[in-house]
């Protein structure tokens, strides 16, 4: 891609994405997200009621009268993008791809933190890391996150979601908020990675779609490639059977993704390529902050 056309690209991300940012997370943001250590504060004087175990002994020793540590909770939050880049996201049949909206999504969550003030990064994988920009805060930062969504190609088609999220383990060692955004179109089994993950981070995973995925359309004896394994197969579409076939797979890796990611206690935001995805985005926010 053209340097000037890319820098095009990315203002037009840009433009759409911030003010939707501003406009979704504007009071939920925070509230959906609490910050998960405990920071030290102050020291005052102990107080009748004051929890005993919490008397800073050096200060009260130097006093010569009891003082108390003061902790509060954590604000400042760093969010890491788990971002699946590989072939099977470049489908889409209407509005847009897996790919574009996975773009906009994870614009869309870089403007949310810096606006917060918080560091954000990304893993981008396939069946390997493809590449990965640790955390950090501004809106130069965010603006690099964004090119590398519309330039980055993956070397590899394939989506390996257990190494990706023991990748992050171990590179993302303090606390963190995490979104998992892939389609999940895999029969590999991620259930331990992913209940490790959720274990030390708050974890949510975000799965993007195109309806057309879920069935095949009768249109007699074509060609069909994976675009993982970018294997050709000849399938007769007439054949009910194997309509239906296709279709009760489909179904069963949604029921493997809802059951891993249930177990684990992680939430999941679902998204079509053809729906706008503002609303679901506000309501999964909302949900985060009434649980809190």
């Amino acid at each position: 891609m053209e340097t000037s056309e890319l820098i095009k690209k990315v203002r037009k991300v840009e433009i759409k994405t911030k003010g939707i940012s501003k406009q979704m997370f504007s009071g939920n943001y925070h509230s959906a997200f609490k910050g998960r250590g405990i920071a030290f504060s102050e020291v005052r004087e102990y107080n009748v009621g004051d929890d005993i175990r919490t008397i800073d002994w050096n200060v009260t020793a130097r006093s010569n009268s009891p003082h108390i540590k003061i902790f509060e909770e954590e604000r400042e939050l760093t969010v890491v993008l788990l971002i699946d880049i590989s072939g099977s996201e470049n489908f889409g049949t209407k509005v847009s791809s897996k790919r574009d909206l996975i773009t906009e999504i994870s614009a869309i969550l870089s403007f949310a933190a810096i606006q917060n003030n918080d560091k954000i990064g990304v893993i981008f994988f396939s069946d390997k890391i493809e590449k990965f920009i640790p955390p950090k805060k501004g809106k130069s930062h965010t603006l690099r996150i964004i090119r590398e969504l519309l330039e980055l190609e993956p070397t590899s088609t394939k989506t390996d979601l257990a190494m990706a999220l023991k990748y992050f383990k171990n590179v993302i060692t303090k606390s963190s908020i995490v979104f998992l955004i892939s389609d999940f179109v895999t029969d590999a089994d991620y259930q331990k990675e992913m209940s490790l993950v959720s274990k030390r981070h708050d974890a949510v995973g975000i799965k993007v779609f195109d309806i057309k995925e879920y069935a095949i359309p009768n249109i007699g004896i074509v060609y069909f490639r994976d675009p993982e394994t970018r294997k050709t197969k000849l399938i007769d579409t007439s054949d009910k059977s194997t309509r239906n076939a296709y279709a009760e797979y489909q179904a069963n890796l949604d029921t493997k993704t809802n059951k891993i990611l249930r177990s684990a206690k992680v939430d999941l935001i679902r998204l079509r390529t053809d729906e706008s995805y503002v609303n679901p985005l506000i309501n999964f926010f909302k949900s985060r902050d009434k649980k809190y």
